[in-house]
């Protein structure tokens, strides 16, 4: 009897322990995603860091005192950048390469505008692999289209070099940690080319915020609505068959924020997100589509039954530290451009679109450094001209001291494309941290595939999954990096020398060829 008592309190005993052990069914996505449920939240797992490999906080390359570059996509935004970089001293244009040989060839026309030698020319599908395998190019520069960013930067990164990619830099979670992982194997910067971080609003209004203007940032907003209404035929299609053209193709096929970073990436940095806060949870949801699937419908003459991207996406972002982000994306519907930046702060308030301006008390004003004009001066509303003048001219941003008249000039999206690209070689000629790192890239642009996730799983909650793994806090507060003023000065008269001497050999060869 008492050896029967034991046999049953061990079954109990086995038996209760099945009971309580969990059982987590993993889940594939369409893209290859593995996640489950936790809570009713998604976890989308953080692989471990592969042996070898080390983070690229703060990553730097040796000083370059000429910055070799080969341009990869030459249709609607890579032509600019050639001829930005022709302003910038201490560069050199090597290579230049598109699918279609003639845009590559019609680049050469801005080397000869500047006296600059020629570029070698790659074309066809794989083009981009031939210049990468060239021993003379330190950057590869990347403006193709969205679902050729990933590939050129893998192989680029796979040949030692690095790159510089247009936004969105990679689709989907697979490619984002794949860049992670390239960058942190071959010590090579992989920069995404996100230009909104360097318009005027923004880079003051980050000054600001450094510096405590706001108090503390505890909310905020970005977006990217802009209706592309005049644009969908301009987009590059791929043979006769093609219809649609690759960007509206990609809109049709795939759900979320596809074009986020606009929006996500000033409003990062105000945040200090890998510097001191993470993006941890966020929940998306968007609108049916209306517009999106009749222009399906009127360049096929066929009805389109799924058309994956609602007309508008919003997704509500949390992070560790208790902030949140509202960032928002709609391309199809008639509405005003608007690429709203947004600061909430505890003792103030800054707003880009529609209304551009900032909202401070008549004591948090002068506690900023301005002294006010009104006696009764309150954060009901903007501050007056006069006010927000002065308070814009104090906490100007040493980024657009440097480089913001200049960039009235070459232009590029107003000037941010020229001081970003400015900043870019500035960096890499001073042997400096960049900007924003491979981490930003990742999780800047991991907001579509995270927020399909989210919508096809009834708005649920989705966790992010941490790029630095576990290094997010590392780092205190999001900073620019500068050279000393005297190696900054060093630096600049050397690629001024560079440039020179460029521009006598450009001279020749253009001469010679006429």
């Amino acid at each position: 009897m008492k050896k029967l008592k034991v046999l049953v309190w061990s079954m109990c005993l086995v038996l209760g322990a099945c009971a309580v052990k969990p059982t987590t069914e993993v889940y594939t996505s369409e893209r290859g995603t593995q996640w489950e449920w936790n809570k009713g939240t998604i976890v989308v797992h953080t692989p471990e860091r592969p042996a070898g490999q080390k983070s690229v906080l703060g990553l730097t390359v040796p000083k370059m005192d000429v910055v070799r570059v080969g341009f990869v996509g030459l249709g609607m935004r890579g032509p600019g950048a050639v001829e930005r970089f022709t302003h910038i001293p201490g560069t050199q244009i090597v290579a230049l390469c598109d699918y279609e040989q003639k845009r590559a060839e019609d680049c050469q026309k801005y080397l000869k505008a500047a006296s600059l030698p020629k570029a070698a020319i790659y074309s066809g599908e794989k083009g981009y692999e031939e210049l990468c395998k060239r021993d003379d190019i330190d950057l590869v520069y990347i403006a193709a289209d969205w679902l050729h960013h990933f590939p050129v930067a893998k192989c680029a990164l796979e040949h030692g070099k690095n790159v510089a990619v247009e936004v969105p830099s990679a689709m989907n979670l697979k490619e984002c940690w794949a860049l992670v992982n390239l960058s942190e194997t071959s010590r090579k910067h992989c920069f995404i080319l996100e230009n909104c971080c360097y318009d005027w609003f923004e880079m003051n209004t980050l000054n600001m915020a450094q510096q405590g203007v706001f108090g503390e940032v505890i909310r905020a907003q970005g977006a990217y609505i802009h209706n592309l209404e005049a644009f969908w035929d301009y987009y590059w299609k791929n043979g006769k068959e093609d219809k649609l053209g690759w960007r509206l193709d990609y809109n049709m096929r795939h759900r979320g924020d596809v074009y986020a970073t606009h929006g996500l990436g000033p409003v990062a940095q105000a945040l200090d997100i890998h510097r001191g806060d993470r993006m941890a949870t966020l929940v998306a949801m968007d609108t049916k589509s209306v517009v999106g699937k009749s222009l399906v419908e009127e360049r096929t003459d066929s009805v389109c039954n799924n058309f994956r991207n609602g007309d508008h996406t919003t997704t509500l972002i949390r992070t560790a530290k208790g902030k949140v982000i509202e960032i928002q994306h709609n391309v199809m519907t008639p509405q005003p451009y608007n690429r709203l930046y947004q600061l909430t702060g505890t003792k103030g308030f800054a707003n880009k679109y529609p209304v551009e301006g900032y909202a401070l008390d008549a004591k948090q004003l002068a506690a900023s450094g301005v002294q006010p004009k009104l006696d009764d001066l309150s954060s009901h509303g903007f501050l007056p001209q006069k006010e927000m003048e002065a308070l814009v001219e104090k906490y100007q941003h040493p980024i657009l001291k440097k480089y913001g008249e200049m960039a009235k000039e070459v232009g590029g999206h107003g000037g941010m494309d020229f001081i970003m690209d400015s900043r870019l070689v500035y960096c890499l000629q001073n042997g400096l941290p960049l900007d924003m790192d491979v981490y930003d890239l990742a999780e800047w642009c991991c907001l579509a595939e995270l927020g399909e996730l989210s919508m096809d799983n009834g708005c649920a909650a989705v966790e992010f999954p941490d790029f630095t793994r576990g290094e997010w806090n590392v780092v205190k507060g999001y900073k620019h990096a500068f050279a000393s003023l005297e190696d900054e000065a060093a630096t600049a008269k050397k690629a001024a020398e560079i440039t020179a001497k460029l521009k006598q050999q450009g001279a020749k060869e253009w001469a010679n060829n006429e």
